[in-house]
């Protein structure tokens, strides 16, 4: 799970603000390749633990990240300040449940391309320039390519796709919220594991029935590894290298990763039309986000 963080990059110092911007943008990089082949790791362990479970697993790894990180004292919290807590914890808890539903139905790439529309439709909302209704309406005709009707078209794996980029959207609005009415990590922290907390009964009745084996259990850790304290960590120190707007523009690699490493490690291959469509989504949200005044360092958990 990547994370909203609020640091900022340091001031110019020639040569050395070059070398701090090149180390945040492998950081970025990075960042989102190890969530999309934590996604792929998670897939793995679909058939043992079905997607709910392997979620659970990763909430709990997720809370344990970043309780340790925002060290939160929730007990301190006013009415005022749970609310959104709350309501980041509600969409933690369906925002991963729903994409890894849709990842096991639709596949890697197309889940995690639909699932971009979220942050997209974030950041194009409330804008008068025409890029960015040049902007919403390629995305728009990119999704008609990706949703087209064919015999295999999953509608249900397609409507979790886009009810998981709902979610995204949701996550970065509450985000916002919760950075303005607690100091740090502490918000996130505290959504982490209330969301964990909730995937306990879940998580205890797939364990219990299914009893995984070792390597079905360290593919599902691994996810929470790979998809949540590696990015969290990593967007974490590039957002001190890095304008928010950046990192803006090199989260919309996460589609293109996503369709790489579906057909790596998944064999989920995306005919030349979905590619394009998915190249389109990109290059929307780059340009929506790029050329915007300013950025939020938009993450996912």
């Amino acid at each position: 799970m990547t994370t909203q963080a609020h640091a900022k990059p340091p001031a110019a110092t020639g040569p050395g603000e070059a070398a701090s911007r090149r180390s945040g943008v492998a950081l970025m990089l990075g960042s989102g390749l190890s969530n999309q082949v934590g996604a792929s790791v998670a897939a793995l362990a679909f058939p043992a633990l079905g997607p709910a479970g392997v979620v659970a697993v990763r909430q709990w790894v997720a809370a344990v990240v970043l309780v340790a990180a925002g060290r939160p004292r929730p007990r301190s919290f006013t009415a005022a300040q749970w609310r959104p807590v709350l309501g980041l914890a509600a969409v933690f808890a369906a925002m991963n449940l729903t994409l890894y539903t849709a990842i096991d139905r639709i596949g890697l790439g197309l889940a995690v391309t639909l699932e971009f529309l979220g942050p997209l439709t974030v950041a194009l909302a409330g804008s008068r320039r025409r890029v960015d209704l040049v902007c919403a309406l390629a995305a728009a005709g990119a999704v008609v390519v990706l949703t087209r009707p064919r015999p295999s078209t999953d509608y249900v794996g397609i409507g979790l796709a886009l009810l998981a980029a709902v979610c995204w959207g949701c996550y970065i609005l509450l985000n916002r919220t919760v950075g303005q009415r607690l100091p740090g990590l502490q918000g996130s922290a505290t959504a982490a594991a209330v969301s964990a907390l909730l995937y306990v009964p879940v998580g205890a009745v797939v364990l219990w029935l299914h009893r995984p084996t070792a390597p079905v259990l360290l593919c599902a850790v691994a996810a929470g590894v790979l998809s949540s304290a590696v990015p969290f960590l990593a967007d974490l120190l590039a957002l001190r290298r890095v304008p928010a707007r950046f990192f803006g523009v090199f989260m919309s690699v996460n589609p293109v990763y996503a369709s790489l490493v579906g057909m790596v490690v998944l064999g989920q291959r995306l005919d030349p039309a979905s590619w394009a469509a998915v190249a389109v989504v990109v290059a929307a949200n780059a340009v929506a986000v790029g050329t915007a005044g300013g950025g939020d360092g938009k993450g996912r958990g």
